[in-house]
């Protein structure tokens, strides 16, 4: 009997992606855990909140999560999201100078895709390469939330898939975001990752 599906940093092969209904309840299931883990000292004067699990059993990394809060006279919900829950990896593009590279590799659905993140270091630290499947889902209703899950996924054995990766080290990677539009109007981010640089 398969075991189910846990988010971490093992890769799964594009056949064997659980449907978007598991990865967005998973990924509720572990932001809705972050309230317990334990609690780092928080950063830029107060306003982030860092928090962290150790790995355990079947979770071969720690997890860190950092929650912040941000006033919407600095940026609105709609603002957030176009940036967060709409082609992020190509918005990280132009904030993170180590990443050179962004492609989708393939769009599944219209909030499921695949995307490979090329990044370069100085020497002597050899370039990395994360793929990722990553799905969104945007809630509209009181209070307006968006969820973002990126799981690592393995394209090598598909040759056209893989073709569209860059040759490095591979790295890989997990995380569950949420934006929460709040009553005074600020928007909550929380940002749960995983990963180990290959």
């Amino acid at each position: 009997m398969a075991q189910p599906f846990k988010l971490t940093i093992t890769p799964v092969k594009p056949e064997d992606v659980p449907s978007e209904d598991t990865l967005l309840a998973l990924g509720r299931e572990l932001l809705a855990s972050t309230e317990s883990w334990e609690k780092g000292k928080p950063l830029a004067n107060g306003k982030v909140l860092p928090l962290y699990r150790r790995a355990g059993s079947g979770d071969p990394a720690p997890w860190h999560c950092r929650v912040s809060q941000h006033p919407k006279e600095d940026i609105t919900f709609d603002e957030f999201w176009s940036k967060i829950g709409l082609n992020k990896p190509v918005n990280e593009k132009e904030f993170l100078a180590s990443l050179k590279e962004v492609a989708e590799v393939k769009r599944i659905s219209e909030t499921q895709s695949i995307w490979t993140r090329y990044y370069t270091y100085p020497p002597p630290v050899a370039p990395r390469v994360f793929t990722i499947l990553q799905t969104i889902y945007l809630d509209d209703n009181s209070p307006r939330n968006g969820i973002i899950v990126s799981i690592p996924i393995d394209v090598s054995e598909d040759e056209e898939l893989a073709k569209l990766e860059k040759q490095a080290v591979r790295g890989r990677y997990a995380a569950v975001e949420r934006l929460l539009e709040l009553d005074n109007g600020e928007v909550e981010w929380r940002m749960a990752t995983s990963a180990t640089p290959g």
